[in-house]
């Protein structure tokens, strides 16, 4: 009962074969992230195009478990771009957590962990030069909490360890909005006095100076201190600033990631702005901007709130979560195409996101995570997909969750077993 359903899976007549727990994979043509597995009485063969199908093949394994009934799997991604946002700005989630959640992003072949690292409410990385955002800016979480901070080793800890299982790990700053932690650790940001802690949902509205030198040398620091090939610039939910100067602004800032060799990503209002080429655009809800970016022949990230945000309540009786979307439930993050939702686009992948306003616990997270994430998996990787042939594979994969330890939503679409 394998998540995310392969692409070719072919039974074949014979006895359940014992699984070796290391399989040596041999290397062969193929289409990136592709891979192939042979279960038969004379064992196990397994090649793969690259590291990252090795990766993605392994995790087949590691679902089928000890035996398998002889078989042949052919296997390769739809989308290049599967992945989980984790909000660790209004709650903070330290490491293990962080590194568990690839574990299980591994397992279910997303290859993307976009970490949402600032916001209004708390900045949770360290910035040699601005030491104030790891004193002042990370001091605070929702709810008032004491929040936390990943330093440079932190977070290099996690870059390694998701590259272990071929997981590319995005950082996302916020700007030229959702900034209050940082005006707060540096007023000169926005040239007035510092503002009061925000700790609770939403947003104070607080912005960039975005004309400020002192903003450029800032913003530069920042992306040449976290690593990564991306750096995701935010862009979303700007309020006070005249048209001109927020796209002029969000222009520079995409210039700026490229000057660094990495390649920028930002929310779908920044495509009302013109932005260079080689900019990634994520959409989450409002269809005008997103088509207006693909009009400027951007790719897009597809993360339609009513269907991939995590946050969201199941139903009415889920004790967490927000209700502005609508509920989302197991169903909702499954039946959906990621190429329909904007004409014309070219759509990279998928994103699920997990906004942390009412999760505070590892229990949390996997209650919002779970199952939905592997809807979004599925969606993401299948190209063909049928609910109740999926509804029916994850009412018997929640045995597995049970034992990997995962406290998740019991949908009640799903008839568990």
């Amino acid at each position: 009962m394998l998540i995310p359903s392969p692409a070719v899976l072919e039974a074949r007549p014979g006895e359940p074969v014992a699984l070796p727990v290391d399989v040596e994979c041999v290397r062969s043509e193929g289409r990136p992230e592709s891979y192939w597995i042979e279960i038969g009485a004379s064992g196990v063969t397994f090649g793969a195009a690259d590291a990252a199908g090795e990766a993605r093949g392994r995790a087949t394994l590691l679902q089928l478990g000890e035996t398998s009934t002889p078989l042949r799997i052919e296997d390769a991604p739809r989308y290049g771009w599967r992945g989980l946002m984790l909000d660790v700005a209004r709650h903070f989630f330290g490491v293990e957590d962080v590194l568990r959640l690839i574990d299980f992003a591994a397992l279910y072949k997303l290859n993307v962990l976009h970490l949402h690292l600032t916001d209004d409410q708390g900045w949770r990385i360290e910035i040699p030069g601005w030491p104030n955002l790891t004193t002042v800016g990370a001091e605070t979480q929702v709810g008032g909490g004491a929040g936390g901070c990943f330093t440079a080793a932190d977070y290099q800890r996690i870059v390694d360890h998701a590259a272990q299982h071929s997981i590319t790990v995005v950082p996302e700053v916020d700007v030229p909005g959702h900034v209050n932690a940082a005006l707060r650790a540096y007023p000169e940001l926005w040239g007035k006095p510092a503002p009061e802690p925000f700790t609770t949902w939403s947003s104070p509205g607080h912005s960039l100076d975005v004309r400020a030198e002192v903003v450029h040398r800032f913003l530069g620091d920042v992306v040449a201190a976290i690593p990564g090939e991306y750096f995701h610039l935010g862009g979303d939910e700007v309020e006070g600033l005249e048209h001109e100067d927020y796209a002029q602004f969000m222009w520079d800032a995409c210039s700026l990631v490229l000057s660094h060799g990495k390649r920028p990503i930002v929310w779908e209002e920044a495509g009302v702005a013109k932005l260079p080429a080689g900019t990634i655009v994520q959409h989450w809800s409002d269809a005008k901007p997103a088509r207006a970016a693909a009009e400027q022949g951007l790719p897009l990230i597809m993360s339609p709130a009513p269907h991939t945000y995590l946050d969201q309540k199941y139903d009415d009786q889920t004790r967490l979560g927000l209700t502005w979307a609508g509920a989302v439930e197991v169903r909702d993050a499954y039946d959906w195409d990621p190429d329909a939702v904007i004409d014309g686009a070219e759509v990279v992948g998928v994103e699920a996101a997990l906004w942390s306003e009412t999760t505070e616990t590892r229990d949390d997270l996997d209650e919002m995570i779970f199952p939905r994430l592997l809807a979004t998996a599925e969606v993401g990787w299948s190209g063909t997909r049928d609910w109740e042939d999926f509804r029916g594979r994850l009412a018997v994969h929640g045995a597995a969750l049970d034992t990997l330890g995962v406290k998740f939503h019991r949908s009640k679409q799903v008839d568990w077993s």
